[in-house]
C-alpha cells in the first residue's frame, strides 16, 4: 500500500466514525431536515461520480465511481421520498 492509500483509508475511517457520532446524537425531530441536507451532498456526489466514471482513469476508479453513483442515487431518492411523506403530513384534508 502506498502512502496515498493509507491516508485515504485513514480519512475514510475517521469521517465514518465522526459522522456516526454526530448522527447518533441528533434528536428524532431533526432527522428529516438532516436528510434534506444529505440530499444536497449526495447530489454533489452524483456529479463527481459521473465525472470520475467517464474520465477513464482505470478499472478500479470506474468501479468505485459506479458504486458511488448507485449509492448516492439511492440516498437521493430515499431522501426525496421521506421529505415528500413528511410534507404530506402538513396538507389540509
Amino acid at each position: 500500500m502506498t502512502g496515498e492509500w493509507i491516508l485515504g483509508l485513514y480519512v475514510f475511517v475517521l469521517a465514518s466514525l465522526v459522522g456516526f457520532e454526530i448522527i447518533r446524537k441528533v434528536p428524532p425531530t431533526l432527522h428529516t431536515p438532516l436528510m434534506s441536507g444529505a440530499n444536497a451532498i449526495s447530489g454533489i456526489t452524483l456529479v463527481g461520480a459521473v465525472l470520475v466514471a467517464g474520465s477513464g482513469q482505470g478499472t478500479m476508479a470506474t468501479v468505485l465511481a459506479g458504486l458511488a453513483l448507485f449509492l448516492a442515487t439511492v440516498n437521493v431518492v430515499g431522501g426525496f421520498l421521506v421529505t415528500d411523506r413528511m410534507l404530506r403530513m402538513f396538507r389540509k384534508r
